[in-house]
C-alpha cells in the first residue's frame, strides 16, 4: 500500500477543475487545512461565499478523486468560505491558527464575520423523518455535556422513542466512545452514509471519520459545513427525537447550529458553581436570542455522595443551577450527582442509563427525559420556522 502524502494527494487534486474558472482546485488556491492520519484524510475547499450553494458537486468530486487513490481508508472535505478578494494558499498549513482547542472565541479569523448564516451554505431544510431535533448544550466545556447526551438519548429509547444521537462537537468528539460504537459507517448509494448503532441508538459523529487521536485544525465556517454534512447525508430514518451533542461555547458554529436547524429545543446543562452558570446563562441567551424554546437546565455533578459512608458533599456547591433557572423564568429539568460509576460507565462505552437501568442515577436520566418528551409532545405547534436575529 503506497504511504499517503500531501504531495500525492494535491497532484491528485490537480485534476479536480473549478467548473467556473477552469482551473484546478490546487492551483486556484482552494485547498486549505489539509489533515493526514494513518490514511484518513480531512480537508476543506476554500470557496467565494456567493458560490458556495452551487459547489457541493465540486466537493464530491474532489473527494471521490482523493478515496480513489490508494492507501486512502476515508475521506472527508467540506467547502468553506473566503472573501470575494481573499486567496486561500495554504495547501494544509493554517497560518498559526491553532484551533484545535478553541471552541467558543466565535470568530472567523479572516473569513467574513456572519453572524447570521454560515458563508456559502444555505439554510438546512426540515430533516424527513425526524420529529424533533433537541440541542444539548453548554456554555463552556467540561461540564458533562456529552455524558448527559448519550444518557438522555438512551433514557428517551428506553422509554420506547425512536432516537439518533448526532455527535456536533467536530473539535473533541466523544460519542463514539461513549456508545461503545468502533468501526467506519458505509453508504449503499455513494450520496448518504448509514449512521452507526448501538443499544438502539442510530449515531453520527466526525470520530468515526478521523482517528480519534487526530486533530481537527478547522475554521469556524469548516465545522459548520462538517455538521451541515453530517445531519443532511445520514439515512436517519424515522425518528422521533435527533438528540444534538453540542460544540461547548457560544461561537459562531453554535449560533449558526441554532439558526440553520430547525431545533425543537434546547437543554443547557451546568454545574453548580458560579463561573459555570454565568457560561450557561450566556448559552441559555444564545438560543433565546434566536427563538429557539430553552426546554430547561439540567445540574450535573450536582452533589457527591461517599459510597464509604453515604456522606453527601457539595464538591462544587449546589443548587445554583435550580437558582438560575427559577431566575431566568426556565424549567430545572434535575440534578446529577458527581459518582464515579456515571463516569466509569461513560468512559467504558456502556453508560449508566443501560448498564445499570435499575440504579438511582439511571432513573434520574429516565426522569429528566421524560419530561423533556412531555415537553416535545405538547408542543402544539409544528416545525420551528427558520429563525431571524435583528440587530438593533
Amino acid at each position: 500500500m503506497s504511504q499517503v502524502t500531501q504531495e500525492r494527494i494535491l497532484e491528485a487534486l490537480k485534476t479536480v477543475k473549478d467548473p467556473d474558472t477552469g482551473k484546478d482546485v490546487v492551483s486556484a488556491g482552494m485547498v486549505s487545512g489539509l489533515v493526514i492520519k494513518d490514511g484518513n484524510v480531512a480537508f476543506a475547499l476554500e470557496v467565494d461565499p456567493r458560490r458556495g450553494p452551487k459547489l457541493e458537486p465540486l466537493r464530491k468530486a474532489a473527494e471521490k478523486t482523493v478515496h480513489a487513490m490508494d492507501g486512502v481508508l476515508s475521506v472527508s472535505v467540506v467547502l468553506t468560505a473566503h472573501s470575494a478578494s481573499g486567496g486561500g494558499h495554504d495547501h494544509g498549513h493554517d497560518h498559526g491558527h491553532d484551533h484545535g482547542h478553541n471552541h467558543d472565541h466565535g470568530h472567523d479569523h479572516g473569513h467574513g464575520h456572519g453572524h447570521g448564516k454560515a458563508q456559502g451554505q444555505a439554510a438546512i431544510p426540515g430533516i424527513p423523518g425526524i420529529r424533533h431535533i433537541v440541542a444539548v448544550a453548554s456554555g463552556k466545556g467540561g461540564v458533562g455535556k456529552s455524558t448527559v447526551s448519550a444518557n438522555l438519548a438512551l433514557a428517551l429509547a428506553a422509554a420506547g422513542h425512536r432516537v439518533g444521537m448526532l455527535d456536533a462537537d467536530i473539535y473533541g468528539p466523544s460519542q463514539p466512545r461513549m456508545m461503545g460504537i468502533a468501526g467506519r459507517p458505509v453508504t449503499h448509494d455513494g450520496k448518504t452514509l448509514e449512521p452507526m448503532e448501538n443499544y438502539g441508538i442510530k449515531v453520527m459523529s466526525m470520530g468515526f471519520l478521523v482517528p480519534e487521536d487526530s486533530p481537527m485544525i478547522w475554521r469556524g465556517p469548516m465545522v459548520m459545513s462538517a455538521i451541515q454534512q453530517l445531519l443532511r447525508e445520514v439515512s436517519w430514518g424515522e425518528l422521533d427525537v435527533l438528540v444534538v451533542d453540542m460544540p461547548p461555547g457560544t461561537g459562531d458554529a453554535q449560533l449558526t447550529m441554532a439558526q440553520q436547524v430547525p431545533l425543537a429545543g434546547a437543554v443547557i446543562v451546568s454545574t453548580p458553581q458560579d463561573i459555570a452558570l454565568l457560561d450557561a446563562r450566556k448559552g441559555l441567551n444564545m438560543f433565546r436570542k434566536v427563538e429557539v424554546p430553552v426546554l430547561g437546565i439540567v445540574e450535573n455533578m450536582s452533589y457527591f455522595v461517599c459510597p464509604n459512608c453515604g456522606h453527601h458533599t457539595n464538591i462544587f456547591s449546589h443548587g445554583g443551577a435550580h437558582k438560575e433557572a427559577d431566575r431566568l423564568g426556565v424549567d430545572f429539568l434535575g440534578e446529577i450527582p458527581l459518582d464515579i460509576v456515571i463516569r466509569e460507565t461513560s468512559d467504558g462505552g456502556t453508560p449508566i442509563v443501560v448498564s445499570r437501568p435499575d440504579s438511582e442515577h439511571a432513573k434520574v436520566f429516565r426522569q429528566i427525559a421524560d419530561r423533556i418528551w412531555a415537553k416535545l409532545d405538547g408542543a402544539t405547534t409544528g416545525k420551528r420556522a427558520m429563525p431571524k436575529i435583528v440587530v438593533q
